[in-house]
């Protein structure tokens, strides 16, 4: 598939997200930006939030991480499934109950501003990171494959991306974040079914032979529990992949904010439990293609293509779909899925970044009616400028796997939030608010300390995932010594 007729199919595939947008950015009100008017019909929602939790990192680098690290990454999405009920049945009551447009205006009811500051300061640090993460793995799947062969440098991949993301958000915000989502999960789900059959299909296997074979017996151990020690065992995946959701969907506006369109709390419950189930399985679909993807690399004597000279596992899939004999319909499958991982995560987490800066930050309610529109505006440029320069800059100090990346971010900036939240739900403590911000800064500090100790000092134990758990546990404990006479409060 030449470089022009990518061009071609991106610009096909924008100009459907366009229409869309037209549709559903009529309005252009903060209301719809926001909140699209409590509207949203909560199977639409569900649907729309995988695309959107698969994004690009699951759809590159989950297949790609599979030689390395086996199956092992589903402990990790089973503890997912736990979180999941924790937020439908726990947060998302309290979150309705308050009528909330940001989510962390809660910590300015239970304690004050200094801990809604600090809670939307560690959401805007989290996101800001996570959209990157995810965005900037399809920039160079997209720089490696198009843009380097028409001599587009990669600074310039990036601000086209971004920009065509502010293009149709500018609008309608999260309405029409809802329904391109769901568009994007579409191609998503079915660019992984199309990608197993046609590679099957060249291995003259049929999926059930696939399941048996001796090769996939090499790559799909995905319990791991004869040393707790180590990094991947199943109780430390587990646990930490629970708080990861809890925290990176629970507590975080981007995610959160798609489930406050919802009409009622229950219809908002339905979305989150269905979708978790749904989640789970697409996931182990991405690990079953990652694994056939070095069956068929090593059948075929592919290697694994290189960016700046090292050996990048993320860049395997592409290479097999748009370089390989398995066809152009598998090339224009590949596409439409790296496009909708592209913008179906960086989309969403544009708009939650313009709606907690205008909401946490600048009291946008607050201000006089003509005013609050241009200020929505003008912050989503803002943060569309933001976007581009930490991708950009990942470039040049990023060497883990993608996924590894993200969810090691996670431990040290949603920690905070985790324990904030935690204390704020388990207790009915006040606390000395002015002093918030100095215990969610320490709890990082020491959880990055503990987080580059070697091995060798701790007994051989490698430290993994736990990492945000203890961060959040590090900072209720710190509230617990901030806190005040205890007295009861509205919950």
């Amino acid at each position: 598939m030449s470089a022009i007729q990518i061009l071609f199919l991106i610009g096909a595939y924008f100009l459907v997200l366009m229409i869309i947008s037209y549709f559903t950015g009529k309005n252009d009100s903060n209301t719809d930006f926001f909140k699209a008017g409590k509207q949203s019909p909560w199977y639409v929602v569900a649907f729309g939030m995988v695309g959107a939790s698969l994004s690009g990192v699951t759809f590159i680098s989950v297949p790609g991480w599979v030689e390395a690290s086996q199956f092992s990454y589903m402990q990790v999405v089973l503890g997912y499934l736990a979180g999941y009920f924790v937020v439908a049945y726990v947060l998302l009551p309290l979150y309705y109950k308050k009528n909330l447009t940001s989510i962390y205006e809660y910590l300015l009811e239970r304690f004050g501003t200094v801990s809604h500051k600090t809670g939307a300061f560690f959401f805007f640090i989290s996101r800001v990171l996570g959209a990157s993460f995810r965005l900037f793995l399809v920039a160079i799947v997209l720089q490696q494959f198009v843009f380097d062969a028409i001599g587009v440098p990669f600074e310039l991949t990036v601000v086209l991306s971004i920009l065509l993301i502010w293009v149709y958000t500018n609008r309608g915000g999260i309405k029409t974040i809802v329904w391109t989502d769901t568009l994007q999960t579409l191609f998503m789900l079915l660019a992984v079914g199309l990608s197993i059959f046609f590679i099957n299909n060249e291995l003259n296997w049929s999926f059930g032979d696939f399941l048996v074979s001796q090769e996939l017996k090499k790559y799909s151990q995905f319990i791991f529990v004869d040393n707790f020690l180590d990094r991947n065992h199943l109780v430390k995946s587990f646990v930490g992949g629970m708080f990861v959701t809890i925290c990176m969907t629970g507590l975080d506006q981007d995610m959160m904010q798609k489930n406050l369109t919802c009409k009622t709390l229950k219809d908002a419950q339905k979305n989150m439990v269905s979708f978790s189930f749904v989640l789970v399985v697409a996931t182990f679909l991405f690990m079953l293609l990652g694994a056939l993807l070095f069956i068929y690399a090593e059948t075929r004597d592919i290697s694994i293509p290189l960016m700046d000279g090292k050996p990048k596992s993320d860049l395997l899939f592409p290479e097999i779909a748009l370089n390989s004999s398995l066809g152009p319909t598998l090339a224009i499958t590949f596409m439409l899925g790296l496009i909708a991982a592209a913008y179906s995560s960086a989309d969403s987490a544009l708009t939650s970044l313009t709606t907690s800066f205008c909401v946490d930050f600048l009291d946008i309610e607050k201000r006089k009616e003509e005013q609050q529109k241009q200020l929505r505006k003008r912050v989503h440029i803002g943060m569309s400028i933001l976007l581009v320069a930490v991708i950009i800059s990942f470039k040049y100090i990023l060497s883990r796997n993608v996924i590894d990346s993200l969810l090691i971010v996670a431990g040290y900036t949603y920690g905070p939030l985790l324990g904030l939240f935690a204390f704020g739900i388990l207790t009915k403590n006040q606390i000395n608010d002015r002093y918030v911000w100095i215990v969610c800064g320490l709890s990082v500090v020491l959880i990055a300390i503990l987080g580059n100790v070697d091995e060798e000092y701790l007994g051989g134990y490698v430290i993994g995932y736990e990492l945000l758990p203890f961060n959040g546990l590090l900072t209720f404990l710190g509230l617990f010594l901030l806190r005040k006479k205890s007295r009861n409060t509205d919950l």
